[in-house]
Order: C-alpha cells, then sequence, then structure tokens
C-alpha cells in the first residue's frame, strides 16, 4: 500500500488549541453560545471545570453561561450586574467573584470573559476562564467594559498575599492573549502596530493547516524524485565501497594511485555531499504522526528524526572522500572504515513499503539485490585469491585461481607484488565465477583449487540454492504473500475511482469519497471486524467485542447493566468515521443510532447557530421513543475535525433492552442526564427540565 499523506483536510482545531495553551493550573473553562440572546446557553465545558465545580457536563450543557448554578449566598450581585454587561455588549471583563460547587462548598474564583470571533468578525461564542483562587484571594480587580483599563476595587483580606491574585490576572490575561494570537493570522505588521495596538480575538473558523515556506511535505513530487536520487547512490555506495576496499587498496602504488583512487573521486565526493544534504532535509520534512495527522512543526520534526535515522544517516555521511582531496595519504583502514556507508541500506527496507505498490520495481530491486550480492560475493573472492597469492605457502601460491587466471592471460605472478593480470580482468573472472555459481554450479573455467576458495565456493553454491528457493522460484508467491492486502486496496480503489469515472461524479464529491475510503482504510487497514469474528464461539467474539467497545460501555448510564446485558450490547456497536465538514446529522432526518466521540470533535448547528460542541467522551443521540415511532433530529450535527465514533442503532437498542427489562427502565430515566446533547426533536426544553428537577433533588438529599 502506498505511503499515506496524512490527514489533511482543514479543521477547526479551537478546541485542541485551548487545550494546548491552557496547562493543568488553568484549564478550567466554558463557551458560551454568543448568538442566542437566551441566556447565552452553555456549548462546552472542559473537564478541569466539572472537578472545579463537581458538576458533570450533562448537568451543565445548555444552562446560561453566567453559571446561576454556581451562585449562592456571598455571591456579588454587583460582580453578576457587570458580567451580564460584559457578555450583552460583547466585550471583555476580569474579575473576581465567590462560586459554590455541587455539594455547597465556597470557593473563590478568578473570571475571565473574553468574545470569540469567527472569521467574518462576528461574536460567535464566548469563552470564561475561571481561576481557584480560595488560597490567596484578597483584592479583586474588575475589567470595566468600554474603556480598555484595569481598576483594582479593594476588598477586605484575611489570607494570602494581594501580590498572589495580581499573578493570577496576569496569568489568565496571557493565556487567553496565547489563544488570540494563534487564531488571528499573521501577516507582516510594523514595529508600531505590534508595540502599541491591542491583540486579536481569537476566531472560532476553518482553517487551513499553515506551514513554514521551509518545511518539505514528505508527499511533493520533489521528495519523491529526491528519494529516487538518494536510492541510486545508495546503490552506487553498495557497489563502490566493498570495490574500493577489494580492489582499489590492492592496486595502489605510486603507478597505480592517481588512476584508480581518483578515477570516482568527484562522484564520491557528490555523494557524500548528497547525503549531507538529505539529512539536512530530513530535519524540514514532514511525517505522519501514528494518529495518522501530517506534522508540520519544525520542532517535533526534529526529535522524530534523530530519534529514527539520523545516526544512521550521519555515519553513512561522513566525508571520508575529502581525504583525497587535501592530498593526504590513505591507508587501507580508511577504506575499511568506508564499509559503515552500507549502513544507508538500512532505509531501503524503510522505503520498501512505497514501491511495492508497482509488481515492475519490486522484481527490479530483487534482480538488483541479487546482483549486488554477487557483487560483494566477487569482492571476496578476489581477497581470497589475493591472499593466497601473498602467502609462503609455494604450493597454495602456484595453484591459486588468480595464479591461474595470469597464466592464461600470460601476465603471470613473479612475486606477491609484481605481475599478474590486470584489474579489471580480475573483477570480470570474480564476477563471473560467482555470478555462474550463484545461478549454477559454475563451468570449470575458474575454478576453486585450494582450501580457502573450495570453502568459499562450498557457500557462494549453498547461497545460490537459497537465492533460486527464495527469489527465483517464490516471485510469484513473494509477491502474493507479502501485497496480497496491497493488491486489495488497489483493487478497491480502482473499483472506486472507475465508479467515479463512470458516473461522472464532481470533483468535491469525489475528493471526499477519496478521503473517507483512504482514512477509514488506514484505520481498519481493509479488515471487517464483523466478518472475520463470525467464525468465532460467541463467548470469545462478546469478549472481544466488549475490549474494542470499552469506551462506550464505560458511560454511566451503562454503569448498572448487568454483564450480561453489556455482552449483547457490545456485538451491535459499530464504528464510524467522519471528516472536517462531512454532516454526520441532518435537521429534520430520521434518528437510527446514538453516537459515541471516541475522538475529533463536532458541533451541533440549528439555523447557523452553534448550540453545543462535541469532544472526546461525549454521547449524542435521544432517548428512546415510547411508542414505535420515528425520531426526527433537531438540528445538524458537522465535524470540526476527523473524528472516530461508534454507534449503536436504535433498533438493536431496543431488542437488547427487551432482553433485559430490569435494565430497560432505568436505561430509559438515565439516558436523560448522560446525553451530552439530545437530537430528539421537541425534547430540549423538557430535557433541561428534567436535569433541572434532578439536580434540585440531588441537592435535597444532601441537606437531609
Amino acid at each position: 500500500m502506498p505511503v499515506m499523506k496524512g490527514l489533511l483536510a482543514p479543521q477547526n482545531t479551537f478546541l485542541d488549541s485551548i487545550a494546548n495553551h491552557f496547562d493543568g493550573t488553568h484549564c478550567n473553562f466554558l463557551l458560551g453560545n454568543a448568538l442566542s440572546r437566551h441566556g447565552y446557553p452553555i456549548v462546552y465545558c472542559s473537564d478541569g471545570f466539572c472537578e472545579l465545580t463537581g458538576f458533570a457536563r450533562t448537568e451543565v450543557m445548555q444552562k446560561s453561561c453566567t453559571c446561576g448554578f454556581l451562585h449562592g449566598a456571598e455571591t456579588s450581585d454587583s460582580v453578576l450586574q457587570q458580567v451580564h454587561k460584559a457578555l450583552e455588549g460583547q466585550q471583555e471583563f476580569q474579575g473576581e467573584i465567590c462560586f459554590y460547587q455541587k455539594n455547597g462548598n465556597q470557593f473563590w474564583c478568578f473570571l475571565d470573559v473574553v468574545p470569540i470571533k469567527n472569521e467574518k468578525g462576528e461574536v460567535v461564542l464566548f469563552l470564561l476562564s475561571f481561576k481557584d483562587v480560595s488560597e490567596s484571594h484578597g483584592r479583586s480587580h474588575c475589567y470595566t467594559p468600554g474603556d480598555g483599563e484595569l481598576h483594582a476595587y479593594p476588598r477586605p483580606s484575611h489570607r494570602g498575599n494581594p501580590s498572589d491574585f495580581s499573578y493570577v490576572q496576569e496569568r489568565g490575561r496571557t493565556i487567553l492573549r496565547h489563544l488570540s494570537n494563534f487564531f488571528t493570522k499573521r501577516g507582516k505588521r510594523n514595529l508600531t502596530d505590534g508595540m502599541f495596538q491591542k491583540p486579536s480575538l481569537p476566531e472560532y473558523k476553518v482553517a487551513a493547516v499553515e506551514k513554514s515556506r521551509f518545511i518539505l511535505l514528505h508527499y511533493s513530487i520533489f521528495k519523491a524524485l529526491w528519494d529516487w536520487l538518494i536510492l541510486l547512490a545508495t546503490f552506487y555506495v553498495a557497489i563502490t565501497v566493498p570495490f574500493n576496499v577489494c580492489f582499489v587498496s590492492h592496486y595502489e602504488g605510486p603507478d597505480h594511485h592517481s588512476l584508480v583512487s581518483r578515477s570516482t573521486l568527484g562522484s564520491d565526493i557528490a555523494v557524500e555531499m548528497l547525503f549531507m544534504l538529505d539529512i539536512f532535509l530530513n530535519f524540514r520534512t514532514t511525517y505522519v504522526s501514528q494518529s495518522g495527522q501530517v506534522v508540520y512543526d519544525a520542532r517535533p520534526i526534529c526529535i522524530h528524526y534523530c530519534t529514527t535515522w539520523f545516526f544512521v544517516d550521519l555515519i553513512a555521511a561522513l566525508p571520508f572522500d575529502l581525504l583525497y582531496a587535501f592530498n593526504i595519504t590513505v591507508t587501507s583502514l580508511v577504506h575499511l572504515l568506508k564499509t559503515v556507508r552500507l549502513l544507508r541500506l538500512l532505509r531501503l527496507l524503510q522505503k520498501l513499503d512505497r514501491y511495492s505498490q508497482y509488481s515492475a520495481v519490486v522484481l527490479t530491486l530483487l534482480m538488483s539485490v541479487f546482483a549486488l550480492l554477487a557483487h560483494w560475493m566477487a569482492c571476496i573472492w578476489y581477497v581470497i585469491g589475493r591472499k593466497e597469492i601473498e602467502s609462503s605457502d609455494p604450493i597454495t601460491w602456484d595453484i591459486g585461481w588468480l595464479q591461474e587466471l595470469g597464466k592464461r592471460l600470460e601476465t603471470p605472478y613473479v612475486n606477491s607484488t609484481v605481475g599478474g593480470p590486470s584489474m579489471p580482468s580480475a573483477y570480470i573472472a570474480s564476477l563471473y565465477f560467482t555470478l555462474s555459481s550463484l545461478t549454477s554450479v559454475g563451468f570449470g573455467n575458474v575454478c576453486a583449487n585450494t582450501d580457502a576458495e573450495k570453502i568459499f565456493s562450498v557457500c557462494i553454491m549453498l547461497i545460490g540454492a537459497l537465492m533460486h528457493a527464495v527469489v527465483f522460484g517464490n516471485v510469484t508467491a513473494i509477491i502474493q504473500r507479502m501485497y496480497s492486502r496491497r493488491s486489495l486496496y488497489h483493487t478497491r480503489m480502482k473499483d472506486l475511482k472507475d465508479f467515479i469515472r463512470v458516473h461522472r461524479l464532481p470533483q468535491q464529491l469525489k475528493q471526499r469519497m477519496l478521503e473517507n475510503f483512504q482514512s477509514t482504510w488506514s484505520v481498519n487497514n481493509g479488515i471487517n471486524a464483523n466478518e472475520l469474528l463470525r467464525e468465532f464461539p460467541d463467548e470469545l467474539r462478546a469478549d472481544v467485542a466488549m475490549h474494542l467497545n470499552k469506551d462506550i460501555l464505560q458511560l454511566p448510564v451503562f454503569q448498572r447493566a448487568s454483564r450480561g446485558c453489556l455482552r449483547s450490547l457490545s456485538l451491535h456497536i459499530k464504528t464510524s468515521f467522519c471528516a472536517p465538514g462531512e454532516y454526520l446529522i441532518r435537521q429534520g432526518d430520521a434518528l437510527h443510532a446514538n453516537y459515541f466521540v471516541c475522538s475529533g470533535s463536532l458541533e451541533v448547528l440549528k439555523d447557523g447557530m452553534v448550540l453545543a460542541i462535541l469532544g472526546k467522551g461525549d454521547l449524542i443521540g435521544s432517548d428512546l421513543p415510547v411508542h414505535e415511532q420515528v425520531i426526527k433530529t433537531n438540528a445538524d450535527v458537522k465535524a470540526l475535525t476527523y473524528c472516530d465514533l461508534q454507534y449503536i442503532s436504535v433498533k438493536a437498542l431496543k431488542e437488547v433492552l427487551g432482553l433485559y427489562p430490569e435494565y430497560s427502565s432505568r436505561f430509559s430515566f438515565d439516558i436523560h442526564f448522560n446525553l451530552t446533547y439530545n437530537l430528539r426533536e421537541g425534547v430540549v426544553l423538557l430535557c433541561l427540565l428534567m436535569k433541572n428537577i434532578f439536580i434540585l433533588f440531588t441537592m435535597y438529599q444532601l441537606i437531609i
């Protein structure tokens, strides 16, 4: 399968950006709908806010962002009036206020309100951040809307240091300004604007991926051509390095040094420069993370490269050939050190997956590897013959294959340094012997005579038999076994492209279908879990299904279900994927399933207004109807980022609950308080009323 480009569609990463900029000491915030004039309902609340107040997210959603459920006896009415005034005027506000947790405990909070605009400049959301200052509250700092200044109003202090509150105020404002800098388009500003203008407010919008002009895309045409160039350079190194170590080092001398050693000096230095440049480009090349996202930031790219292939590439790029350029005497040890460049071949294994989609390339690489192996064996064969010539044994000296070749060519060795065949003749004879031994049993015109040569010949024959069995005899079987999944991918991709071409689908719809197919394939690798598990026993299938769907089964609505009920439910849970901009549900459609958000974020829209923002762990759908009736949805659900979802159909849910009537009534009651947003038409107000009744009932039990 070809290397995935990654998830490239423009995304609305507003929630992710807030989570990245708020650290662990300041992650308590709400998002309120600025377009609704009826109390500015809450469309999102962070986990930190839920931990701070004790309220669950389902109890907070759709309530007013003025947080009336947190008010108590000592909550300042004047501060509340200023908050209302700031919300109505769509302006900023800062102040200290007393709130009450769900269990009735009092805590002091530094409240910061910031309006958030979209790309059109319209205020669509309010960001309310809460900082617990119970340990250090002393005097209140309020922001008066309209004047742009911060005013300090003294408050009696009984504990803490007033400077602590100033730090909290500055800390909150700094983080919010970080958000504004993130969401504002970076343009060319002069020094005066940067020093005296107020930073722009964050924007809630779908933003295309921004990358530096110096970042190279890993799927670009230039990178593909560069990889092929580096592949050719790697094969060049794999050929020349053993040749120089085995042949050139023996022929270096007063007469051969300038002719042999420096004949490839220019190409060797050019390859070294290519490898060095490749290291630099790898520090600026994007990559696909484990989650499927394309990483564009320079720092993560550098860390990723340093922890993977940097040291191998660095060792392979050491400039040994520059010694020739400076006329430094080179010993055979330097040639041996150059063999570390063969580590570059490990990069070839990494790229085989990219080239494996092309059958011709696979066969070419296999034949190239076979020829490269023969070249290495030829170099070793020559070294063995050379050692026999240099030995002091008169018997082996005279019958070695290299001496026999010299006699046939009428250039016999007089001693270990004088005479003998030329280097091209010796290399061609060595390559001829190794290829004939690898592909057959040889022809005898170049044969092994000494013990060392015979042992090496036996090894070559064994390697040749293995190469026959693995490469030549089973090429078709290897391709089918190694690339069956990739073949299935390409078959389905071709079918999809043929379908698009036959039906002449528009370009936008074509792109959506292709991206959805590739993204879904990257998640499940073309494996249908239901078909795969169909042949297994029900007991094992249920255990596997419970493990795969453990996140959704751990929701509070399923806590009172028996294990048998959970196992039955797990067999009906399915997965889904949604790309940015895709509508999961349309207003007025029949609702067929309840959805659980595993990752990503979605927004609930009605008449262009954001009613809720859904994130990881949220449940969206509806309660079950009492009678057999079709559930109509009251809003649209649109993906902001790439989303992984799990869902269970309403029909399957009713079937399972029919088998467990003791849990059915409890589920029908609990589902109202566990849905982040109820999509059933005409039940929004009813759900809010039931939530309020439940909260009052809980507080009444605490008082008693």
